[in-house]
């Protein structure tokens, strides 16, 4: 559950809800258009519901044919005068250090969220450590990049192909301490070799008490 908190005003807080942000390019050429997909997540999720959360969101932003909400933010932001738009910023700082921020602009913000995926397997790259923003209370990034076929050796010492996908993260070390991350990550290598655990709710959803 700390892994949900974030920083805001110098303060730290536990977040209400679970929101995973991911960017999604409308096509496969270099020049196709990339923006933003949120999905909301319930701690009683099965990898199930989260994969067709995952799959409604994406649907839904190539079915669009004006643009969503980020890029249209995005867009009225670009059409105030530069004279005018570090001051619209400095407010929207603001707002953000303050925990105000309007729920309309949150929604739409690649920049609020439990976590941010990036997907750099699909560019068929390996993964990368990416930069946590300065703006905004996202407090992990997490990417990923392309399989990988590597030849070891098995337990009787004989040659095997294996398959492998690499990740990087980056952490915002003012929610938790290491102790806890070590924790999280310990959990997380679990259910990446017991996949089946995530078929199934949890038994228990413990609330954070932060």
């Amino acid at each position: 559950p700390g892994l949900n908190r974030f920083v805001s005003g110098q303060r730290v807080y536990a977040r209400h809800d679970i929101e995973l942000n991911f960017m999604v390019k409308r096509g496969y050429t270099i020049d196709s258009e990339e923006t933003l997909a949120k999905i909301r997540c319930e701690p009683t999720d099965t990898i199930y519901d989260i994969y067709r959360k995952t799959n409604a969101a994406v649907d839904e932003i190539r079915a669009e044919t004006e643009g969503n909400g980020t890029e249209k933010a995005a867009g009225a932001l670009m059409k105030v005068p530069g004279v005018l738009l570090k001051f619209v910023m400095w407010v929207l700082n603001l707002l953000d250090y303050f925990g105000i921020m309007p729920r309309a602009l949150l929604d739409v913000s690649p920049f609020h969220g439990s976590m941010i995926v990036t997907d750099l397997g699909s560019l068929g790259i390996p993964p990368i450590y990416h930069h946590l923003y300065n703006f905004g209370n996202l407090p992990v990034f997490l990417a990923f990049g392309a399989k990988r076929h590597v030849m070891e050796l098995d337990r009787h010492g004989m040659p095997v192909e294996r398959k492998y996908v690499d990740y990087k993260i980056n952490c915002d070390e003012r929610t938790v301490d290491g102790s806890y991350y070590a924790s999280a990550f310990k959990y997380m290598k679990y259910y990446m070799k017991n996949p089946q655990e995530l078929e199934r709710p949890p038994e228990k959803v413990v609330e954070d008490i932060f």
